[in-house]
């Protein structure tokens, strides 16, 4: 892969990364409620994961719901489910004063990771990605377009934790935290409109 391919995957990579999608808007949320410090696991699963998942969409994995339907439309379901699960979780959220110890968790390294395969945006991110800079599917390319995607994501996404973590100094009042999650929680339920006005794979 050329110099100039390789700069090209990389604005691609930084601008699909840092624009808003499901991760960015619970990472703020997350950000926000919890800090930069305990977000860490969920940054680290978001971008190592998403990572992964570009070199096995590049190794074929994708193709796999196009020859099957049915595991498609299974997928976008239990995403649609999940994702308005989250929404639920981030609106009823309580001000940190008064969270109880098992509603006061963040994502895991592992929660965070396994997510991106019901992710939306990350799907259209991976096969685009793949598509336009690893066409001919070696595995060096793939690897290459994996890679460049772990190098940008990481803090790409750490700006939107670290917004989050900065908008909370404004969020003093609980009611007013209380409403910023309302608001990323109808902004993640927002983000479902790709997967249900469009027919093609995840």
């Amino acid at each position: 892969m050329s110099l100039d391919l390789i700069l090209a995957l990389a604005l691609f990579a930084l601008v699909s990364s840092v624009t808003p999608g499901p991760n960015n808007l619970m990472l703020m949320a997350s950000g926000a409620n919890f800090g930069l410090r305990r977000t860490l696991p969920h940054m680290l699963g978001v971008a190592l994961g998403f990572t992964l998942m570009v070199a096995l969409v590049g190794a074929g994995v994708g193709q796999l719901f196009q020859r099957f339907p049915l595991a498609d439309m299974l997928l976008k379901v239990f995403a649609v489910v999940y994702l308005l699960y989250l929404a639920w979780k981030i609106a009823t959220a309580a001000p940190p004063e008064r969270k109880l110890a098992p509603e006061g968790r963040p994502f895991t390294f592992l929660q965070a990771a396994a997510f991106q395969w019901v992710n939306p945006k990350a799907w259209a991110m991976a096969l685009t990605a793949t598509t336009a800079y690893a066409p001919d599917r070696s595995l060096v390319s793939v690897l290459l377009v994996a890679a460049v995607f772990g190098l940008v994501n990481l803090p790409s996404v750490g700006v939107w934790t670290i917004l989050g973590r900065e908008v909370a100094r404004l969020l003093r009042q609980p009611r007013h935290l209380r409403a910023f999650n309302l608001a990323m929680a109808a902004l993640l339920v927002a983000s479902l409109w790709p997967i249900l006005t469009h027919h093609a794979p995840l």
